[in-house]
């Protein structure tokens, strides 16, 4: 720890007074809690322009907005525009996008102040307020344009997520396990706290985990092992927000022809990972265990990822198996806990949103199967192409997520086109 002390003109220029700075963690300038600029700040400006920010050339890393006229600037050393901007016009209050940190400048000191703070979920609460003017843009009956841009939206998950670029591509569930965690945390959301998201998309489950002797060991050694109390099975309850389907695995061999056989297999077999009995072994570095999952309660919308691609050191393989599945009425009372099935009335989920990965790992494509609710029939959209879709021709794609809505009373007479 350095310790120093210098000599600084007090605000009014009459008279010096001592500011004493130490470098080191946890301590802080003593102008932070007392800048005399707060007053400057235009209020209306940290509602932040997107449009603007994306239209100037700059990474998004060391981007710094002047929260007097909302112009943005690169760095805020002595040679920065933000550092001569500040001079020139006297605005002095910046915001670093990535830290969230206020600064003074051309003194170059951090702002403490908890009127400049935002909410909890800081700038994450950004991208809550662009997806709802997305959400809000989608369904107005009075939109004058027939498509929707979701560039601002876009432009909030840059920022929010900092190692990604405007142009990244991301894993779709790795996307939306990011998003719906951002969103949940941006609205207050903790793991004891509930917010929307977890009202709508939470679930919860059993997990009996039991954990497995090294299997090089001598048969003995192994049975001594299995009498202890660390390898009995262990009961414990955990929530999710989606279901993790694993696939089987691709075969390896051609038919006669010499085409690869695309396997096939129905919905309710992958999903018996969860009825209570299927036990599946799970490798860590240093352990092994058998686990085996089943559900106690489900969400009003059910998210299902089915595990198509396999990870190593030296690439990533893509299981092709289609998964043959119902559009609507699939019911999953038979995954529920004897007492679930008690409590838990209408455990019957139409399809909603259907989300498809063509092509290889790494340079495949997306599609997405919409259901209008209104009219009951499916449409295809790709980038800015939308299309009819057959509901039959939704189950022959390989299908990555999907999105299912649990039957309200009424619905069980209903009967989608197709179903």
């Amino acid at each position: 720890m350095i310790a120093g002390v210098k000599r600084e003109r007090d605000v009014d220029g009459d008279e010096e007074e001592e500011v004493r700075v130490k470098v080191g963690r946890g301590v802080e300038d003593r102008r932070s809690r007392h800048c005399p600029y707060l007053d400057t700040i235009n209020r209306s400006v940290l509602d932040f322009d997107f449009e603007k920010l994306c239209s100037i050339s700059l990474s998004h890393i060391n981007v710094y907005a002047c929260l007097i006229c909302g112009k943005y600037f690169q760095g805020r050393g002595q040679k920065s525009h933000a550092y001569i901007h500040s001079v020139q016009f006297a605005h002095h209050v910046f915001l670093n996008l990535h830290t969230l940190k206020f600064y003074c400048l051309p003194d170059n000191y951090e702002i403490i102040d908890s009127s400049i703070r935002r909410p909890p979920g800081d700038i994450m609460f950004l991208l809550v307020q662009r997806f709802g003017e997305l959400m809000r843009k989608l369904w107005n009956p009075r939109n004058f344009k027939a498509h929707v841009s979701p560039h601002e939206m876009l432009q909030a998950v840059v920022l929010c997520e900092y190692w990604c670029t405007e142009y990244c591509v991301w894993d779709a569930v790795d996307f939306l396990s990011w998003f719906l965690n951002a969103l949940h945390g941006a609205l207050g959301g903790t793991k004891k706290k509930s917010s929307i998201l977890t009202k709508v998309f939470q679930g919860s489950m059993r997990i009996f985990s039991k954990k497995l002797p090294h299997p090089d060991l001598p048969a003995e050694e192994k049975e001594a092992l299995l009498l202890k109390d660390e390898y009995q099975e262990k009961m414990s309850e955990s929530t999710f927000l989606y279901l993790t389907l694993d696939l089987p695995t691709a075969p390896l061999y051609k038919d006669e022809k010499e085409q690869l056989i695309i396997p096939q297999v129905p919905l309710f077999n992958i999903l018996a990972k969860f009825n209570g009995n299927n036990e599946k072994e799970y490798k860590t570095y240093k352990e092994n265990f058998l686990k085996r999952f089943q559900l106690t309660k489900l969400p009003p919308y059910l998210i299902f990822c089915i595990k198509r691609f396999t990870k190593n050191n030296f690439f990533v393989e893509k299981n092709p198996t289609i998964v043959n599945f119902p559009i609507t009425n699939v019911d999953l009372r038979e995954y529920l806990t004897e007492e679930a099935q008690v409590t838990e009335k209408i455990t019957t989920y139409d399809l909603v949103a259907n989300v498809v990965h063509d092509g290889k790992p790494t340079e495949g494509s997306y599609r997405i199967h919409v259901l209008h609710h209104g009219t009951g029939k499916w449409y295809e959209l790709q980038d800015l192409q939308v299309i009819d879709i057959l509901p039959q021709m939704i189950t022959l794609s390989e299908a990555y997520i999907q999105i299912w809505k649990r039957q309200d009373k009424d619905d069980g007479a209903e009967n989608h086109t197709g179903a």
